[in-house]
Order: structure tokens, then C-alpha cells, then sequence
């Protein structure tokens, strides 16, 4: 079987290490583990291409220059053609596999024209995000290229509900939307890595985070609880693993609280070394703040799960679905520091509740939870969606 790969977000490096880079190397590295041929197409590959990549091919798209915001959607829009051109040379494909971008649709059309399933990757309200946090010049454009790719697809995959609700309002058939959350490499956090991961025993007891360090994170509650936890356990520790834009207003709120020996910024790490950082913790946060549309599927807190970490997080969209609060997890309300708090004083106090929150959420997630499991949803997607086709052609 042969694929294209589209990922036509200069944003993403497919070959860093950002959380979307990690989700677009998984699902290529579970279709290879399949049999699957992969081209890749993007205008921006990143790092130096992991050795297990060798044998895809990879077809640059056109980089996009740092010019004025308006003049980069303009150029962004442009690279169809190319998308197109370097499609119809390197055919036939069995299917075409794509990551929702703001200015792409000629993977979707080129599938649509030759007859061919196209699944499209939902995983953010890309218009409303841009718009919002980093500054969108031509909207309407973006709002039209949305409702023709959106219509277009013959499978959309969204990782939330709440991501299926937003991209419903674009189609005229919502039933061709299916929500498949994130999941984690099982041989990544196999039995003997997790094994050689666990901390030393005469290590203090550390709290962690693992992810970018953006707004939406919540990373000032997880600094806010810690301080307070800190008072009552003073050897405790807080590990923070990520890099991004609020990483030094996060060091000055450590400092105005002269935590500076208590909390390590570790800074980004690539994604083989994430179970060593996560062996280094005795639970896992995910403080996300109160958010009016949470959509997110967090990778963090899949990760945190399938190292047998007991995970804290904000009883919030996705999150609440996935953990059974005192079972596998501790959810406590979006916002509430002092509820966190407390959540960490309960964990340090019972290492026997840690254990088995933590085998618990380790048993889930690598039952039902990992990307090869993630990819044989989206290969049922291609067979039913190529049946559609051949019943309507007949």
C-alpha cells in the first residue's frame, strides 16, 4: 500500500521535537510498521530525520520566508499548486493522509478527482487559534478553504469531540467524522525502559510536567500549588521538561517565590528521552486552567499514564473521559491551586495510592491507547471509505 503524507504547516517541524511533531512521526512510524510505503510532503522537515525513516521518501514543499503576516498566507495558499504537481508526479497513491492546515486543500482534491480516499487530520480550531494568539490577515479566506476542505475530505479523524463539534459546522455530513484521541508509542514505554527509568529510591519526592510552555498550559497553577506543597514538604521537587515563548516569565514567578533550588527547568528533550525524565517523577500534572472550549488531546497525560505515573489533572474536556477519578487518576477542578494542593499532599502521603493509580493508568493506556492502535481505526476508516467510493462509481 502506498501513501502521501501532508503536513503543509510551516509550523510544524516534522522532525522536532514540539508535540505536533511527535503526533505526525508517530502515525508515519505505525503505518511503516504496517507494510505502509510513506511519502511525505512539507515545506519545513526540521531536525535531522529519525534513523527508522529511512526508507520513506520525502518531497519538500516550497519554504515559506518571514515576511509580513498577510504576504506569508498568500505564499502559504500558492503552494497547492506545487502540493498538486509533485502529487500527480510521484502517483498513484492508495490513499492520500493529510494534517489539517490553515491554507492547504490540493490533498484532498487530488484524492477526490482520482477517485481515492482522502483522510483529513483534525487537531485544533486552526482559524480561531491563528486568530487569536498569533494573527490571521485574511480570515474569510481561511474560513472559505476550511469549508472546502472540510467538505472535501472523505474522512475527517478529529482527536476530541470537542473538535468534531467545531468542524461539523463546515460540513453537510457530519457522520463522515470521526473522533480518535491521541495515544503513545508502546515500545517506548515498554516494560524494560520503564524498568531502567525509575528514579533512585533516596530521590526526593518530585512532581512533574512535561509539554511546550504556553499560556493555555497552565503552568503559574501547577508554580502557585507546588510553593504551597513545598511549605509542608521542603525537600520536594518540581521538574519541569519543555521549552516555549512563557518560559522566562515561569522563571521569574520561581524566583519572586525563591524556589530556584527547588524547581528545575530541564528545557526540551527529544521524545526517547521523555520516559527517563518521566521515571525521574512521583506523579505527573496536567494543570490546565479554566478554558472556555478545551478541545485538546493531551499527549502529556497519555505519556504520564503509560510510564505507570499517577497523574493530577484539570477535570476538563477529553481529560474527564479518559481518567476515572480514584481509579487510575486524581482530577481536580480547571484552575483550583489549592484543590491541586491538596492532590499532592494525598499522593506524597500514600505511596500505595500512587502504585496503583499508576499500574492502573499504565494497564489502560497500552490496552487501549497506542498509536498502532490509533492507526488500525484510521486503516478501517480507508477500507469503509473505499467501499463508498467503488458503491458509487458502480
Amino acid at each position: 500500500m502506498k501513501v502521501a503524507y501532508v503536513c503543509a504547516d510551516v509550523g510544524i517541524p516534522v522532525f522536532g521535537q514540539k508535540g505536533c511533531a511527535i503526533h505526525v512521526q508517530e502515525i508515519i512510524r505505525s503505518f511503516l510498521a504496517k507494510n505502509i510505503e510513506i511519502s511525505l510532503f512539507t515545506p519545513r522537515l526540521g531536525e535531522k530525520k529519525p534513523r527508522d525513516f529511512e526508507k520513506i521518501n520525502i518531497y519538500p514543499l516550497p519554504p515559506i520566508p518571514k515576511v509580513e503576516k498577510g504576504e506569508r498566507e498568500k505564499i502559504a495558499l500558492s503552494i497547492n499548486s506545487d502540493l498538486d504537481s509533485l502529487l500527480t508526479l510521484t502517483q498513484p497513491f492508495d490513499f492520500i493522509y493529510e494534517r489539517y492546515s490553515l491554507w492547504s486543500y490540493a490533498g484532498v482534491e487530488f484524492a477526490q478527482q482520482r477517485g481515492i480516499p482522502s483522510i483529513l487530520e483534525v487537531n485544533a480550531p486552526l482559524i480561531i487559534e491563528q486568530d487569536r494568539h498569533r494573527g490571521l490577515v485574511h480570515r474569510q479566506e481561511a474560513e472559505k478553504i476550511a469549508q472546502r476542505v472540510f467538505e472535501s475530505a472523505t474522512v475527517i479523524i478529529a482527536v476530541s469531540k470537542e473538535i468534531k463539534s467545531y468542524v461539523s459546522q463546515y460540513v453537510s455530513n457530519p457522520e463522515k467524522i470521526t473522533v480518535i484521541p491521541n495515544g503513545v508509542n508502546a515500545q517506548r514505554f515498554s516494560d524494560d525502559v520503564i524498568k531502567n527509568s525509575h528514579k533512585e529510591s533516596n530521590y526526593p519526592f518530585t512532581v512533574g510536567f512535561v509539554g511546550s510552555l504556553k499560556p493555555w498550559h497552565g503552568l503559574p497553577i501547577l508554580i502557585d500549588s507546588f510553593a504551597r506543597f513545598n511549605r509542608d514538604y521542603p525537600e520536594s521537587r518540581l521538574l519541569i521538561v519543555g521549552d516555549g515563548t512563557e518560559k522566562d516569565f515561569l522563571v521569574e514567578n520561581v524566583e519572586q517565590r525563591q524556589l530556584q533550588s527547588a524547581v528545575q527547568f530541564v528545557g526540551a528533550v527529544s521524545p526517547d528521552m521523555i520516559p527517563y525524565w518521566l521515571g525521574k517523577m512521583d506523579v505527573g500534572v496536567a494543570p490546565y486552567p479554566s478554558l472556555d472550549n478545551f478541545y485538546f488531546s493531551p499527549l502529556k497525560v497519555y505519556e504520564y499514564m503509560a510510564a505507570g505515573l499517577p497523574v493530577i489533572a484539570s477535570n476538563i474536556g477529553q481529560i474527564k473521559e479518559l481518567i476515572e477519578d480514584g481509579v487510575d487518576g486524581l482530577l481536580c477542578e480547571a484552575g483550583d491551586s489549592l484543590a491541586l494542593t491538596n492532590a499532592l499532599i494525598t499522593l506524597a502521603r500514600s505511596h500505595l495510592l500512587r502504585d496503583k493509580l499508576g499500574t492502573s493508568a499504565r494497564a489502560k493506556i497500552l490496552s487501549h491507547y497506542t498509536w498502532d492502535k490509533v492507526v488500525d481505526k484510521i486503516l478501517a476508516c480507508v477500507e469503509q471509505s473505499r467501499l463508498r467510493i467503488k458503491e458509487g462509481n458502480s
